[in-house]
């Protein structure tokens, strides 16, 4: 009997796989699994059968059916499909079909801090300025009081093109740019990449800063403190605190790095923050007075203030992230758990 089904459930399978229609294939299933289907038939032999064969005949007619009737649901699928092509082929659209999802995306992190600290700076009336990314020396180095063979430029290895230009590796050439194309009072951020040949889990050979800059007859270190204290405190919390320490940049003078206590342990000295209790998150300073004569403004009547951050390092304190390449990698999985 086992003989019989596997031979009546292989022809079974052969016709389920050539229906063309809906209306075939119930006609198959009927034909074999219905009250009076070809399996019932066979069925009819097992009360001749002894105690210990008629459990076998039970497993094996179950089998078949399970079988039979996977294959005509997958069959049926197959021809539901077919004749909904076919239809749609015809009437283009098919409004009664359900709509499809599509997942909302998301502005990538480093375009979600640029906003932010714009924002902040707008708010505050500085304006928005932007430059080209291919720079000469001049505006790159010499203008911010960086002369050849100035040790600082070691910090600022870059790509060098055709013609003395190169990509620029901060964003101050701007500075020089709106220096000399206008008088004070001067009070504007500047976003933008720049370019350096260095790349490690925190280094990219192309990232984005931004700088600030203001200009105008009686500016004080002091103003320069209360804002970047009023911005970092926006940014990352009041719970937060900010502290400046000497610095040496060969633009400003005096200048400063600006640190944020670490969000791990609060100040009481962790892994992240290498047990100081402090994140270095930017550099400021008083604009050099050479600075200002390379751009033709009388340092003994303007003063000003210069700051610069890298926004990789901003959305990587502010997010918990430890690598910088996770942000250049598209990864949809890590891009949306920033959100």
């Amino acid at each position: 009997m086992r003989h019989e089904i596997e031979t009546l459930q292989h022809t079974a399978l052969q016709e389920i796989e050539q229906a063309d229609s809906l209306i075939s294939l119930d006609a198959i299933r009927v034909k074999y699994l219905g009250k009076k289907g070809l399996l019932t038939d066979i069925l009819k032999e097992v009360s001749s059968l002894s105690v210990t064969e008629k459990p076998l005949v039970g497993q094996w007619a179950n089998a078949f059916k399970d079988q039979l009737t996977q294959h005509i649901d997958s069959r049926k699928k197959t021809l539901q499909r077919i004749a909904r092509d076919a239809q749609l082929e015809q009437e283009k659209v098919d409004v009664t079909l359900p709509g499809s999802h599509r997942s909302l995306g998301t502005l990538h992190p480093i375009t979600q801090v640029i906003q932010t600290v714009t924002a902040y700076f707008s708010r505050l009336g500085f304006g928005i300025s932007e430059g080209p990314d291919i720079e000469t020396d001049y505006y790159n180095f010499e203008a911010l009081n960086i002369p050849p063979h100035h040790p600082s430029r070691d910090m600022h290895d870059t790509f060098y093109l055709n013609h003395g230009e190169l990509l620029r590796t901060h964003t101050s050439p701007v500075q020089i740019r709106t220096m000399t194309s206008q008088a004070p009072p001067i009070k504007m951020i500047v976003p933008g990449c720049v370019y350096r040949c260095d790349t490690d889990i925190t280094h990219s050979p192309m990232f984005h800063q931004i700088e600030g800059l203001v200009v105008d007859s009686h500016v004080t270190f002091a103003q320069l403190k209360g804002t970047l204290e009023g911005f970092l405190t926006a940014f990352f919390g009041d719970d937060r605190l900010v502290r400046f320490r000497p610095s040496y940049f060969p633009f400003t003078e005096p200048s400063t790095e600006v640190d944020v206590m670490c969000g791990q342990c609060m100040g009481k000295g962790c892994a992240s923050c290498k047990q100081t209790g402090w994140l270095e998150i930017l550099g400021a300073g008083m604009v050099h007075r050479h600075v200002f004569e390379s751009v033709g403004y009388d340092p003994n009547t303007v003063s000003g203030f210069a700051f610069g951050m890298g926004v990789e390092r901003l959305a990587m304190l502010k997010y918990g992230i430890s690598d910088i390449r996770w942000l250049y990698e598209n990864d949809q999985r890590f891009l949306g758990g920033l959100r």
